[in-house]
């Protein structure tokens, strides 16, 4: 019984720092625009990739003609389908921003919202790619991830 008692505790351990986010010192500190320079995973378990969300409200895809309420909406979304496999913005490992017509202030509205979202935990790895277009029209932004499960 101790055995199993003890093989319990390694394995949570295990599992609990399967993630890791990494900063080196060499480069620039990306925290305050909401990602990490990298993001590992250690141990088997479970790779979610998820599709674009867009800013679109419900099942009817309410676009608002708002940037930030879209940008609100897609991180709502992603953290929709986060909840459905009980795992939270900090199991994401690599995120992808398409922003349409990217500014300077799109981005400051994006770091705002990504820092809400994930309320100061590790920062996943990130790319941000302006378009000058996403697939329906009104779409200003689109947010893909791939997230991890530890078994």
């Amino acid at each position: 019984m101790n055995y199993l008692i003890a093989f319990a505790v390694c394995l949570f351990t295990f599992q609990t720092k399967a993630q890791t986010f990494k900063n080196p010192d060499s480069l620039f500190n990306p925290t305050p625009y909401g990602f990490s320079h990298t993001s590992s995973v250690k141990t088997l378990g479970e790779l979610i990739y998820i599709s674009g969300q867009s800013g679109g409200l419900g099942k009817e895809h309410l676009l608002s003609p708002d940037f930030r309420e879209q940008v609100q909406t897609a991180l709502k979304n992603l953290t929709t389908i986060l909840n459905s496999y009980n795992l939270k913005p900090e199991n994401v490992m690599k995120i992808t921003i398409l922003i349409v017509d990217h500014s300077s202030e799109k981005l400051k509205i994006w770091e705002e919202e990504m820092s809400k979202t994930w309320q100061n935990k590790p920062f996943p790895a990130s790319t941000l790619i302006p378009v000058p277009r996403l697939a329906l029209d009104k779409m200003q932004i689109e947010v893909d991830a791939v997230a991890f499960k530890a078994n």
